[in-house]
């Protein structure tokens, strides 16, 4: 089915009606960034999250997971700089004192603020400066461009997008963070995602879940994952659309439009990779299911040696080989076919002739793209990550000093 889409790349979380933004330099932060921010819905929310896997998990998100059961939510509020994870009941006294605050600045109920914090673990949120920055928080509805570069710790770029989707009448904007420790099941990432769109709330969760499977759930920067990850979506239905339930008119049409952002802010996430040089993109297909595809993908795109061929342009496509085999996928060797780009560097599992020179070129781009056919089924999947540079290792070598 295609449906008209705007796709807004200057878009932001506060595009759709009713939320507005912003965010401040608070002080947790040295360098003179914004590093405190709300994100608000002028009118009541519904809301779902995803959340770390890790078995560690951060004050903000035990809290988050606590309030999003009514799934009644009218804002956010967010720090950079400190974690506020393995801090002890000051930990999480300090979170349910920054959702406080927040709630003050927008006027709702505390229980209606979820909290997200993003930065070094171990470390203490310096609360009298998140007091001090909190009063200072300047809300609009061009805020989403603002709160996008108060969520940013390693990352070089802000990553936030929208779209709008004409059939329905609704638009979905969202911001993200992340550049390191990044691996699949989210990541050290922040996501934050708003729609005008009038949704059930059981097809909103289901709706976040399908869209991050296939998006930061496929991403991977270094293997790690953080005690931190938290992704958001919250829906105040001031488009005035019928409410899209499982089965609705336009149930498709609001899955597809989620899917395409969250795949376009886990891009920027992969291409915004500590310390990267390409995006990398790993596509299983011929595959007997998508469970298989996925899980294939995403052992190749997290592979260290595959990411570090990439930096070196070296077409070494036995690390990719290498990297299947070892995936748990169910995989037959003698049908293994293998691409760079259009290039065929291996068929039927063996070698196939190409041209070096135009394989280290493609390697060389700043988009890297490879696609293993296994040739036993129909499904396939994408995966997203980056090459692994010398950088990668200085900036996390010195992360804290």
């Amino acid at each position: 089915m295609i449906v008209e889409m705007e796709f807004v790349t200057s878009g932001s979380v506060t595009a759709p009606q009713g939320f507005q933004a912003g965010a401040v330099h608070a002080g947790i932060k040295k360098n003179n960034v914004p590093d405190l921010g709300i994100l608000f819905s002028e009118t009541p929310c519904l809301a779902a999250g995803l959340f770390t896997t890790n078995r560690v998990k951060a004050a903000p998100v035990v809290l988050c997971r606590q309030r999003l059961q009514s799934g009644r939510i009218r804002a956010v509020v967010v720090n950079s700089g400190c974690a506020n994870a393995c801090t002890g009941e000051r930990g999480m006294a300090d979170a349910v004192e920054m959702a406080a605050m927040a709630a003050g600045v927008v006027g709702v109920p505390p229980d209606e603020v979820l909290v997200a914090s993003t930065g070094v673990i171990g470390q203490l949120l310096p609360m009298e400066r998140l007091r001090a920055g909190m009063s200072r928080i300047v809300l609009s509805r061009y805020g989403g461009h603002t709160l996008a570069k108060a969520i940013m710790t390693t990352d070089t770029t802000p990553k936030e997008a929208a779209i709008r989707v004409e059939a329905g009448g609704f638009t979905i904007g969202g911001v993200a963070k992340g550049s390191g420790m990044i691996h699949p099941d989210l990541a050290t990432m922040l996501c934050f995602l708003s729609t005008d769109a009038s949704v059930d709330l059981d097809f909103l969760r289901v709706a976040l879940r399908e869209a991050a499977d296939v998006s930061f759930n496929m991403l991977s920067v270094d293997g790690d994952t953080s005690t931190n990850d938290t992704v958001l979506l919250l829906a105040n239905g001031t488009a005035g659309n019928e409410i899209i339930s499982e089965g609705s008119r336009h149930a498709a049409v609001f899955q597809q439009a989620l899917n395409r952002l969250c795949i376009y802010l886990a891009k920027a996430i992969a291409g915004d990779g500590e310390g990267a040089t390409r995006l990398l993109e790993v596509t299983v297909s011929g595959a007997p299911g998508l469970a298989e595809a996925r899980r294939a993908a995403r052992t190749i795109v997290s592979s260290a040696l595959v990411k570090t061929a990439i930096h070196g342009g070296d077409p070494n496509w036995g690390r990719v080989i290498a990297a299947l085999g070892r995936s748990g996928v169910d995989i037959v060797e003698e049908k293994i076919d293998f691409y760079l780009g259009e290039i065929c560097l291996a068929k039927g599992g063996c070698a196939f002739t190409f041209n070096e020179e135009e394989a280290i070129k493609a390697l060389n781009g700043k988009e890297v793209s490879l696609t293993v056919n296994l040739n036993l089924g129909s499904a396939a999947a994408t995966a997203w990550g980056c090459d692994l540079t010398e950088e990668y290792v200085v900036i996390n070598s010195e992360y804290t000093t």
